[in-house]
């Protein structure tokens, strides 16, 4: 019995032999629903090569239109402080071609790379969204998260898709925030290949041989310039320092940050705590500016006492409890809790706010050599 199945068996491998050398196609079951004849070859392929590579790209493109910055951030250029010389740059790049293109003529061409460098907190991401703002540009904001894929070769795909983006809508304007940390220096110890595979497509992407570059910006912004590779350091043919801000910028930030907030600080006032900021980046006044205006609440929070006082409100004049002195005329023993939330006057912001803030901060900054690029 066992010698006739196997007999079976090979008889049957033998005809599956013959029929592969006369090019033709096997019975669709081992049962024979119809002969040879009955064999229908099989359907050709739907799809092309090139359908397959459209479908990656636009898979690939479809993942960074997040990175397009579809709505303005509403920051203009008078909104930053100081920085003129990096303003003007960016103005003579973005938005001098863009509305007189006939300055732009023959040799004189527009930064195609712009690198704002120095200590963190001195307004180099500030500064993009004000271009964001005020070019008629599309802008693309990236970070090495959006370009770094888990899979093999996808990555630099990524960067060329990017550029592709960017040429389709130009002018456009790629900004790269902390740059160092994809376009670091090459030859690194614990570098990847595929570390090193995006840095040389985007050295290709931003030298844009046998592409159209114009009215595509790539602006960049490190905190660590000296972390950059050489060769993407010099494709970013304009370099501007974001220095600490001086005496003037630190007033001019401190009357942004103060706002509306009522207060009854002195342009004097704010001019002596300016000349007390020294060595102050713009983040570290904003973190003190935003202290300040905390110690009228903590005042109320310490309050063992309040006191009416008459203020004119749209409905007319009316009164509130405020902190006060237990010794003051009219203060009444009370805690905050007590307080009638509709009733309470906080107290306006003063000089005095800053300088308690003042003397329990302390900054340490080190400015960049402007001579190292």
């Amino acid at each position: 019995m066992l010698r006739e199945r196997l007999e079976d068996l090979v008889s049957r491998a033998e005809s599956l032999k013959a029929r592969a050398a006369n090019g033709t196609q096997a019975p669709t079951s081992p049962g024979g629903y119809g002969g040879a004849g009955a064999a229908t070859q099989a359907p050709p392929a739907t799809g092309t090569a090139e359908d397959a590579e459209d479908k990656e790209k636009e898979k690939l493109k479809k993942g960074l239109e997040g990175a397009i910055m579809t709505s303005k951030p509403n920051i203009r250029w008078d909104d930053v402080a100081g920085l003129e010389a990096a303003k003007g740059a960016l103005q003579e790049t973005v938005i001098l071609p863009t509305r007189f293109p006939q300055l732009f003529t023959g040799k004189r061409v527009p930064w195609h790379g712009i690198l704002l460098y120095g200590p963190p907190g001195t307004g180099k991401s500030f500064l993009a969204k004000a271009c964001a703002t005020e070019a008629d540009a599309t802008f693309f904001s990236i970070s090495s998260s959006d370009l770094v894929s888990k899979w093999m070769g996808e990555s630099e795909k990524l960067v060329r898709s990017l550029f592709e983006m960017a040429r389709e809508s130009k002018p456009a304007i790629i900004f790269v925030d902390e740059v160092d940390s994809l376009c670091g220096a090459r030859g690194e110890s614990g570098e990847s290949d595929a570390a090193r595979r995006i840095k040389t497509e985007f050295l290709a992407q931003m030298d844009g041989v046998g592409k159209d570059s114009s009215q595509i910006l790539v602006l960049g912004a490190t905190n660590t310039p000296w972390d950059l590779d050489s060769a993407i350091r010099r494709r970013f043919e304009k370099r501007v320092y974001i220095p600490l801000p001086d005496l003037e910028a630190r007033v001019r930030l401190l009357t942004l940050h103060l706002g509306d907030t009522p207060h009854s600080c002195t342009p004097e006032a704010i001019r002596g705590i300016a000349a007390q900021t020294e060595g102050y980046s713009g983040a570290d006044i904003s973190i003190l500016t935003r202290d300040a205006l905390f110690e009228p609440v903590r005042k109320c929070q310490r309050a063992r006492a309040f006191k009416r006082v008459e203020r004119v409100t749209g409905d007319g004049k009316r009164s509130f409890w405020t902190p006060c002195s237990p010794g003051e005329p009219g203060a009444v023993p009370m805690t905050l809790m007590e307080v009638p939330a509709s009733e309470l006057l906080s107290p306006d912001v003063e000089a005095s706010d800053f300088e308690a803030t003042l003397r329990g901060t302390r900054v340490l900054n080190v400015s960049i050599p402007l001579s190292y690029l």
